[in-house]
């Protein structure tokens, strides 16, 4: 019998000689055998290429760090389950999500829960006395512009549009366009102002959603689906900073997809090409970025993550939620984003924007745009062989409610592409006054980390815990959003804050001197500064923790169990 002859590719004999071996094993196999030897094989090559793309994209040094993080996580996880050690801890969870849950949870003689249907219907100024009851609980002081973000108010006359459009539409339901179809119309017709906005070539559609995180959703649904059907890929990645909205991080629990993570530069808390880069692989369906993030408030180099996702016809998302209605008018009045984040950057396959933030629509809506719809109709879900007939919806939800598309459509529409231009502006001077008075040393031992140009500005301290000031700042009625890795804080400003800028400044510097005054005392009497001292620092000195992992969930799912008590 005549012998195979194998080509080497190149390789030397080494490789030649292993050949020839294996296929001279293969000669005296018997059926049984040769399958068991192919399941092995392709089980073994795909657990290498694994291993191989985890050590290619993160280099020896990241991988050994991530192999220590998870072991760490497991073995702690075990030592939790330690009868003596478990019984210690579930005390101090029990402590701890006690005084949660009597923060959250409104109690005593003056409050009634209604946890049954009253037998018969209550008249109107009897529910209308309860709403207005509920109303005036105890709350944060955002009416005072004191609460970060969260608020993104209109003004009462925009409150009172968007009533009347509630009322008129409160039946409506986008999921029958041929009953509604006056929804339909609106719907269409925010997804086109909102793409022409960004700057939507001929052919760029999208869809409305209920929130950023759906938008967000959608957009990792598309780039699976389209990965799934074009190129085969079953194990699919998404690539993105560490400061991407937590949004992607349920899309890949979700839609079983790995997040894989890459840092942001230490100077400019952009997103770190060159890590995206070596991470791209056979498995990659999408790269994404953001306009601006939401820790810091910083616009990744989409530019240069747009290069990479051309190189590797990969698609590219630009998660603009909280830049809405801002960044767009950014160039408009003469202010550098450093990079150009829309349609006109030629890798940007798809941009979510939250219509219901710097929109000022009502809170539950959102749009995500997409280039073509070749890739928006990856997200549509179809039942085709229902008994019901034919089920098709266009995003998460089935029934969606009409009034919040009428309120949007209406929100819009007040506003005009003047009045966007108005709020960008007063909202970057608001953000540029708070920068000016850290680094002019108005308010002391801060720095900006990054450079904010939108409505977000975050900032931290060498001489003194973030933390602290966060807890003091609060005792003043204020709302700051606590940050980690690195420790810091972080205010997004809305049209409410900018009445109460100069309150903020003078508050921060109250703060910040008088915890550097503390500090003094405490270094001359020979007292060591406590590294967590206050509830806030505690929190978020545990949640960077590896050992306390566990701890950070459980009291994570703590608090979401209170919503329902």
């Amino acid at each position: 019998m005549s012998t195979l002859k194998l080509p080497v590719m190149g390789f030397g004999g080494p490789v030649s000689s292993s050949l020839h071996t294996c296929w001279r094993l293969y000669q005296g196999s018997t059926a049984l055998e040769l399958a068991r030897n192919a399941v092995f094989i392709l089980w073994a090559s795909k657990y290498f290429a694994r291993g191989y793309r985890q050590l290619w994209g993160r280099g020896l040094i990241g991988t050994t760090s991530e192999l220590y993080d998870t072991l760490a996580r497991k073995f702690f996880k075990l030592f939790y389950r330690i009868p003596s050690i478990r019984k210690k801890v579930d005390l101090e969870l029990k402590k701890t999500l006690q005084d949660v849950e009597d923060k959250m949870i409104p109690k005593g003689p003056d409050v009634t829960y209604y946890n049954k249907l009253p037998a018969d219907g209550w008249s109107d100024d009897a529910i209308k006395a309860v709403l207005i009851k509920n109303n005036e609980m105890k709350h944060s002081d955002w009416e005072s512009g004191k609460v970060s973000g969260a608020i993104y108010h209109g003004g009462r006359d925009m409150i009172q549009l968007q009533t009347e459009a509630y009322g008129m539409y409160s039946t409506g339901n986008q999921l029958h366009p041929d009953v509604f179809p006056g929804l339909r119309k609106m719907e269409a017709e925010v997804v086109s102002m909102v793409l022409d906005l960004f700057n939507g070539p001929e052919g760029s559609v999208g869809t409305t959603t209920s929130g950023g995180t759906e938008s967000l959703l959608m957009a990792c649904l598309a780039a699976k689906m389209k990965a799934y059907n074009e190129r085969g890929v079953t194990e699919p990645e998404i690539i993105a900073p560490v400061t991407i909205h937590a949004g992607f991080d349920k899309a890949a629990y979700y839609f079983n997809m790995k997040l894989r993570h890459v840092p942001i530069d230490p100077v400019t808390y952009q997103v770190d090409t060159h890590a995206v880069k070596r991470l791209v692989n056979g498995n990659t369906v999408l790269i994404a970025g953001s306009a601006p993030n939401f820790p810091h408030g910083i616009i990744d180099n989409i530019e240069e993550l747009s290069n990479i996702a051309v190189k590797y016809d990969i698609p590219l998302h630009v998660d603009a939620c909280l830049g809405s209605f801002v960044v767009p008018f950014l160039e408009q009045l003469g202010i550098d984003p450093g990079t150009k984040f829309d349609f006109r950057v030629p890798g940007v396959t798809s941009i979510s924007c939250d219509t219901h933030k710097y929109g000022f629509a009502p809170k539950g809506s959102s749009v995500i745009m997409y280039r073509s719809a070749s890739l928006r109709k990856y997200q549509y879900f179809l039942a085709t062989e229902w008994s019901g007939g034919i089920y098709a919806s266009p995003t998460l939800a089935g029934s969606r409610p009409g009034a919040l598309m009428a309120g949007c459509w209406a929100s819009l529409m007040k506003m005009g592409k003047n009045g966007y231009l108005e709020s960008c502006r007063d909202l970057t001077a608001a953000v540029a006054r708070i920068r000016s008075a850290i680094d002019s040393g108005e308010i002391p031992a801060l720095h900006v980390l990054g450079n904010p140009v939108a409505s977000v500005v975050a900032f931290s301290s060498s001489q003194v815990n973030i933390y602290d000031i966060s807890d003091a700042m609060t005792d003043l009625g204020w709302h700051l959003s606590a940050l980690q890795n690195p420790a810091a804080l972080h205010i997004a400003c809305t049209r409410l804050t900018l009445n109460a800028i100069d309150t903020f400044i003078a508050d921060m510097k109250s703060v910040v001197t008088g915890l550097l005054h503390t500090k003094e005392l405490q270094e001359l009497e020979g007292i060591k500064t406590k590294v967590n001292a206050g509830e806030t620092s505690a929190l978020y000195g545990v949640a960077g923790s590896i050992s306390t992992k566990a701890i950070v969930d459980e009291l994570a799912i703590g608090f979401l169990d209170n919503l329902y008590k």
